[in-house]
């Protein structure tokens, strides 16, 4: 049996998107904005698992994670290479994650160097912007809580000029637009439980 693709032969994903529906719908948003977000990102997940690919112009479904130390009194982010802001880790879903959790944890494993991260399967934020992928759409960006394990020593990687670890009330210049948000129910999710490895 061969496995679904969209137009352009990438793979299609259904069990991410059907992960992508349920957590969406179960979540109880973090503010009035992420709740718009949330909402249009679930009328985006109506067309299919191909709104997790991006080859889908219209838009797709993308995850981030904002990592915190052990204290949780610093935060990580990366001076991105291609738009030069500072912004939290993440990415594309990939053909092979089984869920929005486990895409978040993997692009802030490759973008940090940071082994044995722990995630809060429950977002922190829902963004949406536009971004350049197929000559212009928009990232459905669902956002997690990453705690990283004490002495952690994070590593540049191909798709970033620089890592930093920054008090949450010493963030960097010029930072993306939606980063801030993520500080208070990122702090918020470390105090409601502890962390967790996805497989």
């Amino acid at each position: 049996m061969s496995t679904p693709t969209v137009g352009d032969g990438l793979p299609v994903n259904t069990a991410l998107h059907t992960d992508a529906l349920a957590v969406l719908r179960g979540w109880t948003p973090t503010s009035v904005a992420a709740e718009q977000a949330r909402d249009q990102t679930l009328d985006l997940l109506a067309d299919g698992p191909v709104a997790m690919s991006r080859a889908h112009r219209a838009g797709h479904v993308t995850a981030s994670a904002l990592v915190l130390d052990a204290t949780g009194s610093r935060v990580l982010l990366c001076l991105h290479g291609k738009f030069r802001r500072w912004v939290q880790l993440g990415g594309h879903c990939e053909p092979g994650d089984p869920t929005l959790a486990a895409a978040a944890l993997r692009e802030a494993t490759e973008e940090s160097g940071v082994t044995g991260l722990r995630i809060d399967p429950v977002p922190i934020d829902v963004d949406i912007h536009p971004v350049t992928c197929q000559g212009g759409s928009f990232h459905h960006d669902v956002r997690f809580a990453v705690l990283a394990p004490p002495g952690a020593r994070a590593r540049v990687s191909d798709e970033s000029e620089q890592l930093g670890w920054f008090p949450p009330n010493q963030l960097p210049d010029p930072l993306a637009g939606g980063t801030t948000q993520l500080i208070a129910p990122a702090l918020a999710a470390l105090r409601r439980a502890p962390l967790h490895p996805v497989p």
